[in-house]
């Protein structure tokens, strides 16, 4: 049976083509939504590109002798159309008659109360609004085609029993054949001794030769960084790995998911000169938040968001020396270009050949925002996202729709990208002790 989907303005602005994400359903956008997608269409971000986009996409499917106030047939067998009302209907509750969210409410109301024998459903991104229209009788879910279903990325190594020859003959050779279902691509693995299960060996898939390796993570560490954890280890043989293109890190505050990276990402740039450059970023203002309210230039401006990444960095090189020349030295190392801070609101349109790539914080890009991203990656460019699902401060994402969390589920068996999720604190035992109790 047909249904009614009538979109909020969040949902195009998220995704441009989704109107035609809807099959044979009838796709309505109320006229308040295409005012409200209006007010974007000047800046220059993720969501004013989408803005943009979406106005083409409707021009072109606009008929040359029609209108789309009428409904229009779509390639996917739907229909599409604009609601324009004859006047701007009020919501029967006491609510603020003038908000735009409101109008859109009220037009898929409209439509619900002249289609009685069509389900209408209300499709918004904004939780607020969802229940909202459902504390009103208006039948509301989110958009679902970018979200993950059943999301396993959590699991991280894979404990699995073995004979005791394969776990002779993986600290022999380096390496087991083995072929397992429950193996994927890159996925770390703790091989247990079937006659002693305190007998263990931590590895990681080879998916490309069936087997599980060791591990090749130096026992010194990188940049004096070792360690203290299974999960950290095969993080850190997975940032180290350069046939690993996609390296994905989920993790609470504190589990080490950055200054892992970063350490990583200097000693792969700096001392083993195998990339031309660090690139790191953070999602505040680029692809969508703008930072031209702050004064001063961009690296002015850029200094109090990306403040964690140079916490993180002088950490690394506080290790063993002086407070002083430390400082210098990673000063130094961004003053010749050979770590380089920037928004990402730069990227669209360059290629970045031979780079150490890392995005702290990707849980509040979308997953078209993601794709922005590595879509601009060269030859040789390594892609590193770290962040926590748990803590999201995009208003139109979730744990399951965000960009991070989607990366991660549909490259999961792919073989150029791997995924760990942290789940021990290692920066104090207070700090631990806090994120698990408050």
């Amino acid at each position: 049976m047909k249904k009614n989907y009538v979109l909020d303005a969040n949902v195009v602005l998220h995704d441009p083509h989704a109107i035609f994400k809807f099959e044979d359903n009838n796709v309505i956008i109320p006229i308040y939504a295409i005012e409200e997608i209006d007010k974007f269409k000047r800046e220059q971000s993720e969501r004013g590109l989408n803005a943009r986009t979406i106005a083409r996409v409707l021009d072109e499917v606009r008929p040359k002798d029609g209108t789309l106030s009428k409904p229009v047939q779509t390639k996917t067998g739907g229909t599409l159309w604009i609601a324009v009302p004859k006047k701007r209907h009020e919501l029967g509750v006491g609510l603020e008659s003038n908000s735009l969210d409101h109008a859109i409410l009220a037009t898929a109301i409209d439509i619900r109360d002249r289609n009685p024998s069509i389900p209408t459903i209300f499709v918004t991104m904004d939780t607020n609004l969802r229940i909202r229209a459902d504390a009103i009788g208006v039948t509301s879910q989110t958009y679902e085609n970018v979200r993950v279903h059943d999301i396993d990325v959590e699991q991280t190594v894979i404990d699995l029993m073995v004979s005791p020859a394969e776990i002779d003959a993986f600290f022999r050779d380096g390496q087991v054949p083995l072929e397992n279902p429950a193996l994927y691509p890159n996925a770390g693995v703790l091989l247990r001794n079937e006659q002693s299960r305190n007998h263990t060996a931590l590895g990681r898939y080879d998916g490309v030769r069936k087997c599980v390796r060791a591990l090749r993570v130096p026992r010194e560490g990188v940049m004096g960084v070792r360690p203290r954890n299974k999960e950290q280890s095969i993080a850190l043989d997975l940032l180290l790995d350069d046939e690993v293109a996609l390296v994905s890190l989920f993790g609470k505050a504190g589990t080490g998911k950055t200054l892992l990276a970063l350490a990583a990402g200097i000693q792969r740039t700096t001392v083993d000169r195998t990339y031309t450059r660090m690139l790191v970023s953070r999602p505040i203002m680029p692809l969508g938040r703008d930072i031209g309210h702050l004064p001063g230039t961009v690296e002015e401006k850029l200094n109090p968001w990306m403040q964690p990444i140079f916490d993180n960095l002088e950490q690394l090189f506080l290790q063993g020396k002086g407070e002083r020349e430390h400082t210098r030295s990673y000063a130094s190392l961004i003053e010749s270009g050979l770590i380089q801070i920037e928004p990402l609101t730069y990227i669209r349109g360059r290629s970045l050949p031979r780079q150490y790539l890392i995005v702290d914080e990707a849980q509040n890009l979308t997953p078209h925002e993601v794709k922005t991203i590595i879509t601009r990656s060269g030859e040789g460019t390594k892609v590193v996202l770290t962040g926590d699902p748990q803590q999201i401060d995009h208003p139109y994402v979730d744990h399951a729709s965000n960009g991070l969390t989607v990366v991660a589920q549909r490259f999961r068996n792919e073989r150029l990208a791997g995924h760990v999720g942290l789940s021990k604190g290692e920066r104090s035992e207070l700090a631990e002790l806090a994120t698990n109790l408050l």
